[in-house]
Order: C-alpha cells, then structure tokens, then sequence
C-alpha cells in the first residue's frame, strides 16, 4: 500500500523517511543529541546525509555515544585507530574535528553550556519558517553565520555557516518542514 503521508521531498527510502519522521526538526537541548549533531552534520560535509545515517551507529560506537567528555579524552592513539576502522568515515580531519569540538563543548560549560549557546542565536525558541517549495529552504542564515563565527572563536572546526544551518535544522532550531509536509504543523505545536 502506497504511504500517503506527505513528506519534504528529500525524504526517500526507509533511513531518510525514519529520520525525517522521528527526528529532524524536533528541539533538542540535551548536551549529547547536540554533540551529537554537530559530530554528524561535520561529517556530512561532501556527503550525502544518507551516507551519515548509514555509518551512524558506527559513528556512535567510535565516538562513545558523543559523549564529550569520552571524546575529549582521545589522543593521537584514537585518531589512528579510527582512521583504521572501516565501518566509519575515515577522514582525518573530519576525526580530529571531533574531537577537538569535544573539548570545546566542555570549556563551553563555563558559559551555559552547548544547548544555552545554541539556542542564543535564536533566542530561545525555534524559528517557525513556512515554506512551500525546496528552493526557498536556504543553506545558511545570519543566525547560522553568527553560530559558525563564534563556534569558530571557541575553537569548533568544521562548523561553517551551512553546516550550523544544517545542525539548526536537525536540532529544532528551525522547523524547516515545507508547510505542506505532516511534521511542520506536528513540531508547530512542540516548544
């Protein structure tokens, strides 16, 4: 039987369609999940978010759960032993952006932490944006300039003003479901 939800149109196959469905967009304010988010849409860079989806769980398991502090701790031992695992992306410097962000998400703490920092450049509260085609969903922001700006003053790596717009997106900052999708009037009502 055919689905007849109505989704954003770059939600196709069961990985996309799930996270679409259960995920993207939902407001986040747990250190991890935005750890987590930061970790993955770095990774994406020259990908396709399928392709992060897929090496997800291996990602999760590589960086113990995005839990900061575990990543912070890794060395150049790590590094080398990730870049051996075939199960995840294996990119240098993607890998030891990760971890460095992981040590900056733990000097973050002395200010609020991540989720305060975050949220700050919407001022709290999720942008509730209302478009009705793919081509008026922007790569980036002058929330997500200013984000990857200061991200980048903190010591973040792979944090430009696209992938920050993407972190905003999966994170719940924006509700950047197309008005005609069944999620944008579900995440109207959350937050």
């Amino acid at each position: 039987m055919k689905d007849l939800v109505n989704r954003c149109p770059w939600a196709r196959g069961d990985l996309l369609i799930g996270y679409h469905d259960r995920e993207w967009g939902v407001p986040l304010h747990q250190e991890g999940k935005l750890f987590e988010f930061l970790v993955l849409d770095g990774f994406q860079a020259g990908l396709s978010w399928e392709i992060v989806l897929k090496k997800r769980e291996a990602l999760e398991e590589a960086f113990p759960g995005f839990d900061p502090e575990k990543v912070a701790a890794f060395g150049p031992e790590d590094e080398a032993r990730l870049l051996k695992n075939p199960a995840i992306i294996r990119n240098r410097l993607k890998i030891r952006a990760a971890v460095e962000n992981a040590r900056a998400v733990l000097e973050l703490r002395r200010e609020g932490g991540l989720d305060k920092f975050l949220w700050s450049f919407v001022k709290g509260r999720t942008i509730r944006n209302r478009w009705k085609t793919p081509d008026e969903v922007p790569a980036e922001t002058r929330e997500s300039r200013n984000m990857s700006k200061e991200l980048k003053s903190r010591g973040f790596k792979f944090v430009g003003p696209t992938i920050c717009y993407a972190v905003m997106q999966s994170a719940g900052l924006v509700n950047d479901h197309l008005v005609d999708c069944f999620r944008h009037g579900e995440l109207e009502k959350v937050g």
